[in-house]
């Protein structure tokens, strides 16, 4: 027999008590996205869901993946977590739009090198709150405890999302698309979660501190500012493709408006913008002179302003802002399509 001492997977710096006890703790947050098709009960191997229970006839399902970047490191330098889980659904589920699916279930995963189950419940509270705003199941997900794999403090995020759509109502609708269509802008919430590296080198220049009040708006500090959560557009979006007002959407991330329309139109069509109506927002303003950006650089980096835009037909203009407004939406008319 050896005197060396008995290891266990806690010496190695994985708890699976704490494992269980985040599980016990985020099991009401999951139950209260519960919706039509989906029981969102963890503790299973898989999450089911049942089409027919949702109200779909002959569905063709759409699968997202996306994270927060660099974003994270705001929230892991400033303590601040309330709000992060919101974005990793929004830039799932918001992808999803632009195919005209309803999204139906959630599933992040969660990665660190040590577990706070305290930090964890925050940013899955997050996470559950974001799916309330989709109208989305949180079905699940996986809690990954890995030391020396991250620094001390650090996490990450990955989402995946699954939504559907009836077989002949998906977008885009490249057939129903013609030069004249109008492009419809909905303002964004603030930067969302994309171009954060470069945003944190216009901070870093600027000398300021995060907790420092934000240059550009009144009684938030520069974190706050900066961690806005991503606008998540499924109810109005949705009550629009529903309506059979648009042919087409696109959700405003990396790229910007340089690269994310074309990806809804047909190639022999493009998307004209009126410049009068991209007016940049205080936060945008500022990182531009800040950060000596070119007006290139920040349309293809950040969505200035507009989060998500839609298609439709002239004839259907003023009914889709209608309706869009309705449901909250800072909507107006951005542009049209005219041949490629």
């Amino acid at each position: 027999m050896t005197d060396t001492p008995s290891l266990t997977y806690a010496d190695a710096g994985v708890d699976i008590d704490a494992g269980n006890d985040l599980v016990d703790a985020i099991k009401p947050l999951a139950k209260a996205t519960r919706r039509p098709g989906s029981t969102a009960a963890l503790g299973g191997f898989g999450a089911a869901f049942d089409p027919k229970a949702a109200g779909l006839v002959d569905p063709i399902f759409v699968a997202t993946t996306d994270g927060v970047g660099t974003k994270l490191k705001i929230a892991i330098e400033t303590g601040v977590h309330d709000h992060i889980g919101i974005d990793l659904v929004a830039m799932c589920v918001n992808d999803l739009l632009a195919q005209g699916a309803q999204p139906l279930m959630f599933l992040d995963y969660y990665a660190c090198g040590a577990l706070d189950v305290a930090q964890a419940k925050t940013i899955i509270s997050g996470i559950a709150k974001g799916c309330l705003l989709a109208d989305c199941a949180l079905a699940g997900g996986e809690t990954a405890e890995m030391p020396g794999m991250y620094a001390e403090g650090d996490y990450d995020l990955a989402g995946f999302a699954i939504g559907a759509y009836e077989r002949e109502a998906g977008l885009p609708q490249h057939d129903n698309m013609q030069p004249g269509d109008v492009i419809i802008g909905l303002a964004s919430d603030g930067v969302h979660a994309n171009g954060y590296s470069l945003l944190r080198k216009v901070v870093a220049r600027s000398g300021l501190n995060w907790h420092d009040p934000a240059p550009f708006g009144a009684g938030q500090s520069l974190a706050e500012a900066c961690l806005t959560p991503t606008r998540i557009y499924v109810k109005s979006v949705m009550k629009a493709v529903h309506a059979g007002l648009i042919t087409g959407g696109a959700h405003i991330t990396g790229g910007g408006l340089v690269e994310n329309p074309p990806r809804a139109l047909p190639d022999h069509l493009t998307a004209k913008f009126d410049d009068a109506a991209l007016t940049l927002p205080p936060i945008f303003e500022w990182l531009q002179e800040v950060g000596n950006i070119e007006t290139a650089e920040m349309r293809r980096t950040f969505n200035c302003g507009t989060g998500f835009i839609v298609i439709c037909s002239p004839d259907q203009a003023d009914k889709t802002l209608h309706t869009l407004r309705g449901q909250g939406e800072q909507a107006e008319v951005i542009g049209e399509l005219v041949g490629a």
